[in-house]
């Protein structure tokens, strides 16, 4: 569980960074039509071991984020 605590710190660092910038972030039309690609070639199970990786930076950055906006909510209410 301790490594967990390092993603709590630092969605808690940029949340008081910049909250405003942070709940109005959204990735690029590029960025998320690959993850929507990778998630349906995950589906059809043929995903390369490159791609599975790339998906998992992508849940990775996304559960970050979601603990980010989540702070950056609470800072500004």
């Amino acid at each position: 569980m301790e490594n967990i605590k390092i993603y709590d710190e630092v969605a808690t660092f940029l949340a008081q960074s910049a909250p405003v910038q942070i709940l109005a972030y959204r990735p690029s039309e590029a960025t998320q039509h690959r993850f929507d690609d990778l998630v349906w070639k995950k589906k059809e199970q043929t995903l390369n071991a490159e791609e599975a990786s790339e998906l998992e930076h992508y849940f990775m950055l996304e559960h970050i984020f979601r603990l980010v906006k989540i702070r950056a909510a609470i800072q500004i209410a």
